[in-house]
């Protein structure tokens, strides 16, 4: 009898069930954690697309692009289907496509630099046949490379072509070489032309003996070609694994993405200030708690009732929850704000507004950004920035780039998820729930205009800024990946 036991389907459990599990069997796995919540919110679920696509690369046994293109978008409209509203699983999926791209016109590039360097050896090579001097050949007479080659030390320049007796048959033999800078004294005045002053502005006459120990420009500029040619094979690369280190970079992206968004936090919290936030965000607290070690303020938490209230508390008291499957390492916590000294007021929903009037700043963390500007964030954010708005409160978003999605907001409908509204009103109270309509939306969509900065892993950034980073990190053709 086996007494393994087996572990909470989440986010732990099925990184490790990658590492041994074939492909396909993960994709399903997946979808069906996707399909039940198991796997839920914007970290967990770029953290699982990512190392997916990471094993479905390096498992693929084709190494060309168009493959590639073609096998992730096929896995990627399987995964957005099975929970559309989770939009990190699309913007994850989008950025690899476009880095398998990126290595294609990479690729591209290099071929088209070597076809380039070749045919400029050729034409080099070319160009100093026809500019060399008298040589002696054994090439046929009737040979074209014949006449070219002996023409200069051959043609009486004193004998009349047009009284010769076999003119029709000998006049394209006989006929005299241009005069130009390579042509010997003794055939002739020497003739500089502007052609070659600008091809060989420092080549020595013809004329003059080579020294010891030199090469002929033929012999300099293959060697130079050649050692450009090896240059571009060498770097010809490999692109099943040049989007292997890509997705592992993007695997470390997410992995510090907090911490350098933390990183600015003394830029915009300063002393004696009431910051107003909500939720039990990892970024937004690491971002606090960045500030904390060299500011003294006041932390406003709203507790996001009914969904994320459990959770908020138990950020203010001990600093996240043990054993979260929604973090990648279930044991990490981070460090609660009342433990450095930061004074911490828990508040329901229904005081922000009475509040707002003493706040500085609101700090709010998005469930996904959208192209627009807009956001979809946990409910009471749009109460929140509504209340700030009235108030000429700044409103400030932090956020990772992986949240920001190509998406417009078309249908609100499509965006807003809705839960349980057991959470709302109780099953039991029967007679109120028979006679009202019981609504318990997850999020709340917050237009751009009650938006005044967005704080990224790459900066800070206004809200009608941010079309131009969609612009950085999506193709056109992967927008719509049906």
């Amino acid at each position: 009898m086996s007494t393994a036991i087996a572990a909470t389907p989440g986010l732990s459990s099925f990184l490790k069930s990658l590492k041994h599990a074939d492909v396909e069997t993960s994709i399903e796995h997946f979808i069906s954690l996707l399909k039940r919540r198991q796997i839920r919110n914007s970290r967990p679920c770029a953290i699982a697309t990512t190392q997916l696509l990471l094993r479905i690369v390096a498992a693929s046994k084709t190494r060309d692009a168009a493959s590639l293109i073609e096998r992730v978008r096929k896995v990627g409209q399987r995964l957005i289907a099975a929970q559309p509203r989770e939009m990190a699983v699309g913007n994850i999926v989008r950025r690899v496509l476009g880095l398998i791209r990126e290595v294609e016109e990479t690729g591209l590039d290099a071929g088209a630099y070597s076809d380039a360097a070749q045919s400029d050896e050729a034409n080099q090579s070319h160009n100093n046949s026809m500019n060399r001097s008298g040589l002696n050949t054994n090439a046929s007479a009737f040979s074209s490379l014949n006449h070219g080659a002996s023409a200069s030390g051959n043609v009486n320049l004193r004998q009349d072509p047009f009284t010769s007796a076999d003119f029709n048959d000998t006049t394209a033999a006989h006929r005299p070489p241009l005069l130009t800078s390579h042509t010997s004294y003794a055939t002739g005045p020497q003739v500089t032309s502007l052609f070659g002053l600008l091809s060989h502005p420092d080549e020595p006459s013809p004329a003059v003996t080579p020294p010891a120990g030199s090469q002929s420009p033929i012999t300099k500029s293959g060697s130079r070609l050649n050692s450009i040619l090896e240059a571009t094979a060498a770097t010809k690369m490999d692109v099943k694994a040049e989007v292997i280190d890509g997705i592992k970079e993007l695997v470390d992206e997410l992995e510090i993405v907090d911490d350098q968004i933390a990183a600015s936090a003394l830029e915009h919290i300063h002393a004696n200030e009431i910051i107003l936030t909500h939720t039990s965000s990892q970024t937004v607290q690491k971002f606090l708690i960045a500030a904390a070690r060299k500011r003294k303020f006041t932390v406003i938490h709203a507790e996001a009732y009914p969904n994320d209230h459990v959770d908020t508390h138990a950020t203010i008291l001990t600093g996240g929850k043990k054993g979260d499957d929604d973090d990648e390492e279930a044991d990490e916590r981070w460090k609660p704000l009342i433990s450095m000294g930061i004074q911490v007021i828990l508040i329901p929903d229904s005081a922000v507004f009475a509040l707002m009037s003493r706040v500085n700043k609101v700090i709010l963390a998005p469930h996904t950004v959208l192209a627009n500007g807009g956001l979809i964030a946990a409910t009471g954010a749009l109460t929140i920035a509504q209340a700030a708005k009235v108030h000429q409160t700044p409103v400030v978003v932090v956020s990772g780039v992986y949240k920001l999605s190509p998406v417009y907001p078309f249908d609100m409908e499509e965006l807003v998820e809705y839960g349980d509204p057991g959470k709302v009103i109780d099953f039991q109270q029967g007679d109120l729930v028979e006679n009202v309509d019981v609504s318990n939306p997850i999020y709340d969509y917050v237009s751009a205009d009650l938006v005044d900065l967005y704080i990224t892993n790459l900066g800070g950034h206004a809200p009608s800024y941010l079309y131009r980073i969609v612009a950085d990190h999506y193709r056109v053709d992967d927008i719509n990946l049906s």
